[in-house]
């Protein structure tokens, strides 16, 4: 009896050890609730193509580009990239004509799917928060617009439609139970609320803990924001514990949304990042910061988890950004989100690349030799061959112990 129960014990070790070390290729597979935003507000950005390899080097599956560019929609055909497409601000007052928005459709969405996985339309961005009223009217009759024409074309069930919001939507945030929206938005916001809830859409946000560390960084802990280990906070309402800033930003969005009536409605980060430079004002945008923020929540996506409200639905999070673009307006911290510079080396190393060599982070400048120019056919294909071989291993591994726990027995 004592024999049989050690050998379960030993059996069980082995199978744990295993999981383990096979667990650490899980990533290979892409982790699917983390995207990119792949902005293109630069003059020296490498073609499409390129950034594709770059992408899938990264195994990521899901990215958000700001427009509809058919380089970038043929590019990515028959890739295993999820792609969000957006429709620009000035486009909503022309496309709330339903005659209009089918026409937008057909020639900018129809003739790229399903060879391109587009999977969400944004429609407009940060349109509640951009100062312009005027948009805010023309913004729900062109989501439905949209939506009638993919329904038309018999797209909707592939395609959702929102629109990405600040977190300036909200009028208050803190603690995430008190999360409510401002005022000036009620009205336009019910409407959006309200079809997101009839098309089972996400609402989503931008949000970006470095804006609020960087006006008050003597109140805000650098470690809450930056999910290193730190004491956290507690919902003095819902006593639920927060260790970091994001989870606590989403959570404001989900009570500001309940406060609306709809308690169903997913909520998902269309853009979250920090940066890696900054003017002499901008005391929290530095590389050290920009790398822990990023790896630290790459590593939190790993985990597949949700936010303390809803711990069981994970949070799915796009990045902001795949580059550092040089033609953005404001601030430098504006051109400094990039993981990578144009030049396809990296500005600090997260641990998202699987495929190439990669340095320490330094406080200057990342000496990395990763490039977006290194994954070739061949590399994809070894690549395609390991992690196969790496399946059936491990089913092997499942079946032997399977067996072995029924002998000792």
């Amino acid at each position: 009896m004592a024999a049989n129960l050690n050998t379960r014990i030993t059996m069980i070790h082995m199978f744990l050890m295993f999981s383990l070390f096979f667990s650490d290729f899980g990533f290979l597979g892409g982790v699917t609730s983390l995207g990119i935003n792949y902005g293109q507000v630069a003059n020296n950005l490498p073609p499409p193509e390129k950034v594709l390899n770059l992408i899938s080097a990264l195994k990521l599956t899901k990215a958000r580009i700001y427009d509809t560019n058919p380089q970038v929609l043929t590019a990515f055909a028959n890739s295993n990239v999820e792609l969000v497409v957006t429709i620009e601000n000035g486009m909503l007052g022309q496309l709330m004509d339903p005659q209009q928005a089918l026409q937008w459709v057909t020639t900018r969405i129809k003739p790229y799917f399903p060879a391109t996985k587009i999977t969400g339309i944004a429609v407009g961005n940060e349109i509640f928060t951009g100062g312009d009223n005027t948009l805010m009217t023309y913004l729900v009759p062109s989501m439905v617009s949209i939506h009638g024409a993919l329904v038309q074309l018999g797209l909707d069930s592939h395609i959702q439609v929102s629109t990405p919001n600040s977190l300036a939507v909200l009028e208050q945030s803190f603690p995430p139970s008190a999360g409510t929206f401002n005022s000036e938005v009620y009205s336009t916001m019910s409407q959006v609320l309200q079809f997101l809830s009839n098309t089972k859409a996400p609402f989503w946000i931008n949000c970006y803990p470095y804006f609020a560390y960087n006006d008050d960084p003597n109140k805000i802990p650098l470690d809450y924001v930056l999910f290193n280990p730190n004491s956290g906070m507690v919902d003095p309402y819902t006593k639920l514990h927060y260790d970091n800033m994001l989870y606590a930003q989403v959570d404001a969005v989900i009570f500001a949304i309940a406060r609306m009536g709809f308690q169903q409605i997913e909520v998902q980060v269309s853009e979250t990042g920090w940066p890696s430079k900054g003017d002499s004002s901008e005391v929290g945008a530095t590389i050290e910061n920009a790398a822990a923020y990023n790896r630290n929540l790459f590593r939190r996506q790993l985990l597949d988890e949700g936010t303390p409200l809803r711990p069981k639905m994970r949070l799915e999070v796009y990045l902001f950004a795949l580059f550092n673009e040089n033609l953005k307006p404001g601030p430098t911290s504006e051109r400094n989100y990039g993981l990578y510079h144009p030049d396809g080396t990296m500005s600090y190393n997260v641990g998202l690349s699987t495929r190439s060599s990669t340095s320490s982070t330094s406080s200057t400048s990342s000496t990395s030799t990763a490039s977006i120019y290194l994954t070739s056919s061949a590399t994809k294909a070894a690549n395609m061959e390991f992690q196969s071989l790496v399946h059936w291993m491990f089913v092997y591994l499942l079946i032997i112990f399977q067996v072995f726990m029924r002998r000792a027995y």
